[in-house]
């Protein structure tokens, strides 16, 4: 891994527009020589087996995310390095094409972040989320979507291809009801208000789009359910799902740093609720109950959920599994990087 001198900077000329105002922070960038990207995931709580991160770190620097961790594996830190020293894999693409043309890949859905965030600002330079997308579409491989960043307002056209000769499911990450408190916890990241307008924009280009309210925190954002589905529904939202807050690793002390600043007269009420649904713990790591919490509270915040859901108006049948559209081009037509 090597660090990139000058690179690309996402706060220039046509990039700008997509984005929030330029960062505080010096924001380094290095590039990861992997010989992979396709990620295999055995977590059996999980509704797809593979992933695609074509960033390491991310931007947005949002204080509750589980994928810290992972950049101490570079010799990083969880806090600030997880924000500001982003990894770029540059041969994202050229190596998907390389894994679907192996015969032993049959055509499964792959996601779109499962560790940290596709579409943030860094993409806007390096484009390697769109050249990924191009290549599932290329191959018809059905995708998911996860994300805060309107930027993927630019890959309509990618994802409409998708929509019409595979199969693409979109999800915003909208865990707050407010701008206020969003970039209390979430300071890097699009504001609400966009990532409603960038879901409304995708549904009425006939994208699929739904919504994650990930994570919920107890005693801080579990009252705003409602609001928020309520919200996405009116803005085409056709799904929604929702996730308790985890603490793994050391995400646990960036959490409560960063949340004794922002919420110092909530911090006692965040850690006390967060161990109600813990069973006395601040996080769970256990399969099928890291996502969900236990006892009353946790039962409660299950029913809020599923209440709120049907009041906004969302189908109550689930998604339907994706089907697999996935066929190899002929020789003549694969394009080489």
């Amino acid at each position: 891994m090597k660090m990139v001198s000058n690179p690309p900077n996402p706060f220039e000329s046509q990039y700008r527009e997509f984005l929030e105002p330029p960062p505080s922070v010096k924001v380094q960038i290095y590039e990861d020589d992997t010989r992979s990207i396709l990620s295999r995931n055995e977590s059996p709580d999980l509704a797809f087996r593979w992933s695609v991160n074509p960033y390491r770190g991310c931007f947005h620097a949002c204080a509750y995310c589980y994928a810290r961790p992972s950049h101490e594996y570079l010799g990083f830190g969880a806090g600030t390095d997880f924000d500001s020293k982003l990894v770029v894999k540059r041969h994202a693409a050229a190596l998907l094409r390389e894994a679907f043309l192996k015969p032993s890949w049959l055509g499964e859905e792959v996601v779109f972040s499962g560790i940290t965030d596709c579409y943030q600002p860094v993409e806007a330079a390096w484009g390697l989320t769109r050249a990924c997308l191009e290549v599932c579409a290329e191959f018809r491989n059905p995708v998911g979507i996860i994300t805060k960043g309107v930027l993927i307002l630019r890959d309509v056209d990618v994802l409409r291809r998708l929509h019409e000769e595979a199969a693409v499911r979109v999800y915003l990450s909208i865990p707050f009801a407010d701008d206020a408190m969003a970039r209390r916890v979430e300071p890097q990241a699009p504001s609400i208000t966009k990532r409603l307008g960038a879901l409304k924009a995708i549904a009425e280009a006939g994208i699929p789009v739904g919504v994650s309210i990930a994570p919920v925190i107890p005693g801080l954002n579990d009252d705003h359910m409602f609001e928020i589905l309520q919200q996405a529904r009116e803005a085409g939202a056709r799904d929604a799902f929702y996730s308790l807050l985890r603490l793994p690793g050391n995400v646990e002390p960036v959490f409560l740093e960063r949340m004794s600043k922002a919420y110092p007269d909530r911090i006692k009420r965040i850690t006390n609720r967060l161990q109600e649904v813990r069973g006395g713990m601040m996080s769970s790591s256990r399969f099928f109950e890291r996502h969900r919490g236990e006892g009353t509270y946790g039962e409660m915040l299950e029913q809020l959920f599923l209440t709120a859901r049907r009041k906004a108006g969302f189908p109550e049948a689930p998604e339907p599994p994706v089907s697999s559209t996935f066929r190899r081009p002929h020789p003549q037509q694969i394009k080489l990087f």
